[in-house]
């Protein structure tokens, strides 16, 4: 049961790529992270009445949320701009580089973790397939997966020193606050607002279902062994991928199915080499 529901919820987050895709026909990429953010924060804060939660404001919470929340705004904003100018299959393959450079960041050498990242080298040019002018959006999705992975490198210590929940929650706070200005500079036309049924699925599967579906991942976590876990999580980009495939009608030929398998593979031998040690993402994706 709970490796179901592990699947389950790495199902989620593999629906966010085209979900979000797919929504920023309508409003502008940092528009909807606020919307996204917001009604996260609001059923966080639900969660928290529900369950009596103490939300802790020590200093050492603070601080770890502002640490931490730096590159998770970084990671997103990165993440969602960018798939605005690739494919949600793209977006989700190279956005999974981050269980490889996660180990990378904290200086875990071994010969899997050398192997995973020559591997995932190769896979990454072969589905992009670089050119001299580049794809900008490709580009700030890797450099997405950087931050994402920084972000994960700061949860191995924070997540020991203070309140989890706690730390969660002043995330998705703070991540509003950071999000309203640059949603104002955006200056969305109010007609990118209207309640569609778009939005609403966009808003459901992202703002909702993911924000759930960490809630399950911490349950799971306290059963299953985090190496299972984490060879769980690399199938998310091969659930993006299909359901790109299924509801946008995005391809990949031969060079991109092989890439995106060399991906998957290096992410596997990626999660074995980093071990129980490191810590899973937090929502590590659109």
């Amino acid at each position: 049961m709970p490796r179901f529901a592990l699947l389950l919820t790495t199902f989620i987050w593999g629906a966010t790529f085209p979900a979000t895709k797919a929504v920023l026909e309508q409003i502008p990429p940092l528009s909807f992270l606020f919307l996204r953010f917001l009604l996260g924060a609001l059923l966080v804060g639900v969660g928290f009445l529900l369950w009596r939660l103490r939300l802790h404001r020590d200093p050492a919470v603070l601080r770890a949320g502002a640490i931490a929340t730096g590159w998770l705004f970084l990671g997103y904003v990165l993440q969602t701009v960018g798939i605005h100018y690739t494919t949600s299959s793209n977006s989700a393959f190279i956005t999974a580089l981050y269980v490889v450079i996660v180990p990378l960041i904290l200086r875990r050498f071994d010969w899997r973790v050398l192997l995973a990242t020559g591997v995932a080298t190769v896979g990454l040019w072969l589905l992009v397939k670089p050119s001299a002018s580049g794809n900008l959006g490709d580009l700030m999705t890797l450099g997405c997966a950087f931050a994402f992975a920084a972000h994960i490198a700061c949860l191995e210590r924070f997540t020991r020193e203070v309140d989890a929940p706690s730390l969660f929650a002043w995330q998705m706070m703070a991540m509003v606050v950071l999000l309203l200005p640059t949603m104002l500079l955006e200056q969305a036309p109010a007609q990118a607002f209207a309640p569609t049924a778009l939005l609403l699925f966009g808003l459901g599967v992202t703002g909702g279902l993911a924000t759930g579906a960490f809630a399950v991942q911490m349950w799971v976590q306290r059963i299953v062994p985090a190496q299972q876990v984490a060879l769980i999580f690399a199938s998310e980009p091969a659930y993006a991928a299909w359901l790109s495939w299924y509801f946008l009608g995005e391809t990949l030929d031969l060079q991109g199915w092989i890439g995106s398998g060399l991906i998957l593979i290096a992410v596997v031998v990626g999660s074995l080499g980093s071990g129980s040690k490191a810590p899973l993402p937090v929502a590590a994706s659109v």
